[in-house]
């Protein structure tokens, strides 16, 4: 997700590749990102927020107390800190590195070709100046929506951060399925991806309910309706709820700092 901010900030022209500096702990990675965008690489994260006007935070949850120690009082005092770390209050940031400063966003993976969702809100020390700013550089990655509650972004990780996911495995399923028909699977995959391509443009220029527009390609007896009862009964809507429900579930224990592995199902009897 960092490489996609870098790449829209370059391309949306926010930013120039001189003035952006990338640090992390792989000199490798850090070369490539380099020759690939002309950036500044480092491997101490306290060198390269000298100066910033802006420090993005985009490490994994579990190692984010480490960098926080690590830049702690490290910050330039006018500087916005940007944090898109799953899960990660924007009390956590503040009290870590002992800065007022900070915007909380979730993005989407779409977001490395422009095409992303941003959920975003800042903290109440956060200027004007400072909050267009972060408008700016989130809007790089796509459209992007201000929530007055901090509260809406766990929730966003959950249903626009991870929704990514759930597409994909229902792309891979839809594909897989047209296949076991005898599809061949490179036209197999050019007919699921045009016709979610196509369905979803389709919502967007009628807006209207997805229920209206499922019931007119579901005639009495036909085949969408034999299909929908069939996932109905397999208890589909239920799955994608509970499955949104688990990564609402998750990212709020992973702001609280927990990492142990754990099975969603608690109660699973083959545990």
């Amino acid at each position: 997700m960092a490489e996609a901010m870098i790449s829209g900030l370059i391309r949306r022209s926010v930013a120039a590749p001189g003035q952006i500096k990338a640090s992390g702990p792989e000199v490798d990675r850090g070369h490539e990102l380099q020759q690939r965008y002309g950036i500044t690489p480092l491997t101490d994260n306290r060198l390269a927020a000298q100066g910033a006007d802006v420090v993005v935070l985009s490490v994994k949850p579990q190692r984010l107390g480490r960098v926080l120690n690590g830049l702690k009082d490290g910050i330039p005092p006018q500087a916005l800190v940007l944090s898109i770390v799953a899960g990660a209050s924007i009390q956590t940031i503040q009290a870590g590195l002992a800065h007022p400063n900070v915007v909380r966003a979730m993005p989407n993976t779409p977001a490395q070709i422009g095409a992303g969702v941003t959920v975003w809100t800042c903290a109440d020390t956060v200027t004007p100046q400072q909050n267009e700013l972060a408008r700016q550089i989130l809007g790089a990655l796509g459209e992007e929506i201000f929530v007055e509650e901090e509260t809406y972004l766990d929730m966003a990780t959950a249903v626009s951060g991870t929704g990514p996911a759930y597409v994909f495995l229902f792309l891979e399923a839809m594909i897989d399925a047209g296949v076991h028909l005898g599809l061949p699977r490179r036209i197999a995959e050019q007919m699921v991806v045009q016709t979610l391509l196509g369905s979803v443009e389709f919502y967007k220029k009628n807006k209207v309910h997805p229920a209206a527009l499922r019931n007119q390609v579901t005639s009495p007896g036909g085949t969408s309706a034999a299909a929908l009862y069939y996932l109905e009964k397999a208890g589909f809507r239920t799955a994608i709820s509970r499955a949104i429900w688990a990564a609402y579930e998750r990212s709020q224990e992973l702001g609280k700092g927990n990492d142990s592995n754990r099975s969603l199902e608690k109660n699973n009897p083959n545990d």
